[in-house]
């Protein structure tokens, strides 16, 4: 299978210019002068700079960092692959991989920092021990909002590559589906479904591939604390059987940007008519949330209308997660709508233009298991833009 084609504008150069004018802009509104990432995503934020997907402990040992600075000039980046720079980054931004975990490589970023950024407020969204004792008594500023309020609105080419990393999800999950039968193990789709993504043209997997058996009743499956139903689960060897009822669940990235795909299969196809009112009651509150969905509205509103239209349940999404939340360099990011934090939280969240949010409602029987995908909708002027593309033509 070759790489896709896609007819939407996408200027990368233009989009990288304009999330770090965002990020300094922010720095100014939170009185930071350097800001030090050390997370992954945001480094990619920042810079635009591309690592290869990599085991927890591996990436995290050979991690990439950037220093931004309130003045505006080029961002500093540290990383050991300088392969997957932007060409417009000024080479002498450009440094050598350091590894953190030890005292050699944290001392030598500290001097570098100083060197760089030698007074004001410095922000860091992450620290290793070694690196928290080599910047000894400097003062250090927590970035979590200022790191939310340059990303939470995407701009066109942000959506753009969203929606690209969804198509690439979407038509290799499509070839996927074909394969799935009784006998056929997890881990084989898992398998299929990677080697599709790359030869369509993904960036990375960031997602391990979730198809979870799901049991009748929440009583059948693990304990949890909330009582309700577990999800998700790793895959494992386990073959299908006949009839499982199979919550999919996977992420994947295209130039930084997450896709999101939910679904659920009947193994064989048999589709019941409980199963088909289950997804009826899905879509019913996806249309009713995405319809209410524009800029002002608030995540309560959201909640307020998807518990209207599925009212016979706790909430129609899982406790422990949420109705929706936001997608962009983090596969869940801000703003989050249907939290444990409750009502009064979900009433300071106001939609913007820009917003991209993932909702995830969950349909569930306990006794006949239940029903979940995932939409990805946009936020626009006046209302919303799904980005998504699942069909249910077996439901109906």
């Amino acid at each position: 299978m070759s790489a896709l084609t896609f007819s939407g504008e996408l200027d990368l150069e233009r989009m990288r210019a304009e999330r770090h004018a965002r990020l300094v802009a922010a720095m100014h509104d939170h009185d930071v002068d350097a800001l030090l990432l050390l997370g992954q995503t945001n480094v990619v934020y920042a810079t635009g700079l591309k690592v290869p997907a990599a085991e927890m402990n591996q990436s995290l040992h050979r991690r990439a960092v950037a220093l931004v600075t309130a003045d505006g000039t080029p961002p500093h980046v540290w990383t050991w692959y300088p392969e997957g720079v932007p060409s417009e980054l000024p080479a002498d931004r450009v440094h050598p991989g350091l590894r953190l975990e030890f005292d050699d490589g944290a001392a030598a970023l500290v001097t570098a920092v100083a060197a760089m950024a030698p007074s004001g407020r410095l922000a860091v969204d992450e620290l290793t021990m070694p690196l928290r004792a080599a910047l000894g008594g400097r003062e250090l500023v927590d970035p979590s909002i200022l790191l939310g309020q340059a990303k939470v609105q995407k701009t066109a080419d942000e959506i753009e590559c969203i929606r690209r990393a969804q198509r690439i999800n979407e038509v290799a999950i499509d070839y996927v589906k074909q394969l799935v039968a009784p006998g056929v193990r997890g881990t084989h789709l898992t398998g299929a479904f990677l080697q599709q993504i790359f030869e369509l043209g993904a960036s990375s997997n960031t997602v391990d591939p979730i198809w979870q058996v799901m049991p009748p009743s929440a009583a059948d499956g693990p304990f949890s604390l909330t009582g309700d139903v577990v999800f998700p689960l790793v895959t494992t060897t386990a073959p299908f059987s006949r009839g499982d009822v199979i919550f999919v669940d996977n992420g994947i990235n295209y130039e930084g940007y997450q896709s999101d795909y939910g679904h659920t299969w009947v193994v064989g196809g048999e589709i019941d008519a409980v199963k088909k009112s289950q997804c009826a009651r899905y879509r019913a509150v996806i249309d009713a949330v995405v319809d209410a969905m524009k800029p002002g509205v608030t995540a309560r509103d959201l909640t307020r209308v998807a518990k209207e239209v599925e009212a016979g349940r706790r909430t129609p999404w899982l406790p422990h997660f949420y109705l929706a939340h936001g997608t962009g360099t983090d596969s869940a990011e801000a703003p989050f709508v249907g939290t444990d934090l409750g009502d009064d939280f979900d009433a300071t969240v106001v939609l913007a233009p820009g917003n991209v949010l993932v909702l995830e409602p969950v349909i569930w029987d306990d006794g006949q298991t239940g029903f979940r995908a995932e939409d990805i909708v946009a936020v626009t002027d006046d209302g919303a833009e799904v980005l998504s593309n699942l069909t249910y033509d077996e439901y109906e």
